[in-house]
């Protein structure tokens, strides 16, 4: 009778397990940014600080655990069999969902995840209780633990707000005081910083985190809780002697603020965190054992036990915290999330990796007026002064967290500061606060405020910020409505729905990980090109060779999907050559905002390379330019359903795409290979596919004298063939280029693309 419940509670840990490698890869982004940012010591340091505050902060979250148990639902109207359909069904989707976000390297927030997948699979749940007993479907409300839920919800998505202005305030306040220059007022004013800095973060460790510790005595909790300001004022006043004398002794305090503040953020997260990935796991097993020693059928026991208070076992929170660290040091994930809001947060300029869009142009704008109305309201002398504390140092801060760290450790320590103080305030209230979204946005609002978005970037960064607050409204709504389909599935499957459902997982999981490596592997061949450092000619030739001739093939299957796709009318292949066409298009673009950082930075004696790496994004500028076009009339014409070019239309642009491919395939496998030094065949071929498109557009020239095609369609062609003209003159501008350097290019090793128009019109 209990094999298929202790199956479920099995499974639910299994899960767990799963959940903290997936929630750990998601939420590092949330402790190392800032010690990793602003290149505050080594790696290997910031993650052994970041593993001992994991650690500590899972040793301290017992008290956590009773949000998965009464924090979303009323536990006593749910029987046994109930209740773990909902468990089963909220882990299941949370290691989709976050495993998802990871491998787009976004991040997402873990509480919010938890808490609207309970929501879903609650209610899935108690409507289907109520259907199968007969009573209203309107009493669904009583299963909702409806007042806690909404102070949950709210305190989630009010974060937002808060985190983002308290982190402002409190960096502007910062750079005032101290400047980007920051060494000589700091020996005036840091001890008292460093000091007030060092008790926030000291609050939670010594103060609040003792609540939750399973192992600390109660009587030292009371005393704690009844000399609570004693004991912070006998730690700010110890924290500001210490750090003075430091400063006296030449020791840089920032360094000690921010390793220490990794440590007491990566605790905070530990500790608030922990319920996501354990908690229901835990509240399974707790139930579990309430029905197994109660004696009754699953179906009638009714789980008001889970009401009561308990505390984790000290040895179930230590393995988790085990298994958070062993993560956090193996996972490639965790590095791509991570990178998302240093690149966002960095101080200079660099490569973008959002586009702007309207609501973003139109932030920008509305804070630009807003701006220099309130700068008019200041006299000139004070906003002199003013502007003083914010000219940026360019000596020791990279553009684009390359060379040198993408902030400083001013910004560092405010960002740790603020974020832990608030995340510890938020656990100390038993609020499962956003730990992603409190220390986004306090790393947000800090590099406003530290104008690190200026005018040539605010509306890349807003565009950024936008997208990642959107996908956290959209881990809300995909957790409530597919925890609520896995419970639903759940209810009626029983076993057998656990098992396909956890096989999808597997695979979801297996299938994330191929793609993240594979992402992860062109990543890393194609960022050699991009890197902002003075690069000699042989390796700008040799490195710009593998970008040329993967987008020769580009254009190549481009022009095949697309002729395809036209004749046979397929609105969607068309879609995707144009998917291909941007994503070409993106790349090149990386390239031409890279050049100029380049151009700044090149020797004297490497000047030539910096006029071959304009002249290659000129030729792959053209090249894009017009197998875009091929790609957009197509298109257009078939969304605007006119007619199929006619029979002899069709064979005329048959024979061009297979010239076309066949000789941009030529062009690239010369470049692949780096057979150079006798192109004269090419070119005679080049001149020979000339001249048939010329025949082309003779032949097309007479049938529209002739008035035997339809406009639309002879407007097609006349475009597909023009362009055409121009993409085989541009692979031929590449090819006399690149034999014009062929000693420095056979001078250095070389990596062979990965073709792609020999791939399927499917691909």
């Amino acid at each position: 009778m209990s094999e298929p419940f202790l199956f479920f509670v099995i499974v639910l840990f299994v899960l767990a397990i799963s959940d903290l490698v997936v929630g750990v890869s998601n939420d590092a982004v949330n402790f190392l940014n800032s010690a990793l940012g602003s290149k505050v010591a080594t790696r290997r340091t910031v993650m052994l600080v970041a593993s001992a505050g994991i650690f500590a902060g899972a040793l301290f979250s017992s008290g956590m655990m009773e949000i998965a148990r009464k924090g979303i639902f009323n536990p006593e109207l749910f029987t046994f069999a109930n209740v773990m359909v909902v468990f089963a069904a909220v882990m299941l989707t949370d290691i989709i969902l976050l495993d998802l976000f990871n491998t787009l390297a976004m991040p997402t927030s873990t509480t919010v995840s938890i808490v609207f997948e309970l929501l879903g699979a609650s209610i899935a749940v108690a409507l289907l209780a109520l259907h199968y007993q007969g009573g209203d479907l309107s009493d669904v409300g009583d299963y909702i633990n409806s007042s806690r839920a909404l102070i949950i919800i709210a305190g989630i998505f009010l974060s937002v707000v808060i985190a983002f202005a308290v982190g402002a305030a409190a960096q502007y306040v910062s750079r005032l005081v101290f400047t980007f220059h920051f060494e000589r007022r700091l020996k005036w004013f840091g001890g008292v910083w460093a000091g007030v800095a060092v008790t926030s973060l000291a609050y939670f460790l010594f103060v609040k985190g003792l609540k939750g510790a399973s192992f600390v005595p109660p009587d030292l909790v009371a005393w704690v809780g009844d000399h609570t300001f004693s004991v912070l004022g006998v730690v700010a006043l110890v924290s500001i002697v210490a750090m003075q004398a430091l400063l006296a002794l030449r020791v840089n305090i920032l360094r000690f603020v921010v390793l220490f503040g990794t440590f007491a953020l990566a605790m905070a997260f530990a500790s608030n965190d922990l319920v996501n990935f354990v908690g229901v796991p835990m509240a399974g097993l707790e139930s579990y054992s309430a029905w197994s020693e109660s004696g009754t059928a699953a179906a009638d026991l009714t789980m008001g036990a889970l009401r009561e208070p308990i505390r984790t076992s000290s040895l179930y929170l230590f393995f988790a915290g085990a298994v958070m660290v062993a993560t956090l040091w193996l996972s490639s994930k965790a590095r791509s999330v991570t990178e998302t809001e240093i690149n966002l947060g960095r101080q200079g300029g660099g490569l973008e990796r959002f586009a702007p869009n309207g609501l973003s142009r139109t932030i920008v704008r509305a804070a630009r007026d807003i701006g220099s109305a309130m700068a008019r309201l200041l006299g000139r002398r004070l906003r002199a002064r003013m502007e003083h504390s914010f000219e940026p140092r360019t000596d020791d801060v990279a553009g684009d967290g390359n060379d040198g760290p993408a902030f400083d450790l001013i910004r560092a320590a405010v960002n740790l500061t603020i974020a832990s103080g608030l995340i510890s305030l938020a656990t100390s209230l038993k609020l499962p606060l956003s730990t992603t979204y409190v220390s986004f946005m306090v790393a947000m609002g800090t590099s406003l405020a530290d104008r690190a978005w200026d005018r040539d970037s605010a509306v890349f960064r807003v565009a950024g910020v936008l997208n990642v607050i959107g996908g956290w409204f959209l881990t809300a709504a995909i957790a409530l409505s597919v925890s609520a389909l896995f419970a639903a599935l759940i209810y009626h499957g029983g076993v057998v729905a656990v098992v396909a459902l956890l096989a999808l997982a597997v695979f979801a999981l297996w299938r994330s990980t191929h793609l993240h490596r594979a992402r992860e592997k062109e990543l890393s061949a194609r960022g050699a090109v991009f890197r902002a450092e003075a690069m000699p000619v042989s390796r700008v030739l040799d490195e710009t060779t593998s970008l040329v001739s993967r987008s020769l093939d580009e254009v190549a299957l481009g022009y095949r999907r697309a002729i395809a796709a036209l004749n046979a009318e397929d609105r969607r292949a068309l879609n995707d050559a144009q998917r291909s066409v941007e994503a070409l298009a993106r790349e090149i673009e990386v390239l031409g905002g890279n050049f100029v950082r380049y151009i700044q930075r090149v020797d004297e004696k490497e000047a030539e390379g910096s006029k071959m790496y304009l002249r290659i994004y000129a030729h792959l500028q053209d090249l894009l330019q017009s197998s875009s076009l091929v790609v957009q009339v197509c298109r257009e014409h078939v969304r605007n359903v006119h007619r199929p070019p006619s029979e002899a239309q069709a064979h005329s642009l048959q024979t061009l795409i297979a010239a076309v491919t066949t000789y941009l395939q030529s062009v690239q496998e010369r470049l692949a290979d780096r057979a150079l030094s006798d192109i004269d065949a090419e070119l005679d071929n080049k001149n020979a596919l000339l001249a048939t498109i010329d025949d082309l557009i003779e032949r097309e020239v007479e049938a529209v004298k002739a008035a035997k095609v339809a406009e639309p369609s002879s407007n097609l062609v006349f475009s597909i063939l023009l362009e055409s003209r121009d993409v085989v003159a541009v692979a031929a501008r590449f090819l006399k280029f690149y034999s014009r350097h062929i000693d420095d290019l056979e001078a250095t090793p070389h990596t062979d693309p990965t073709p792609l128009a020999a791939r399927p019109l499917s691909a």
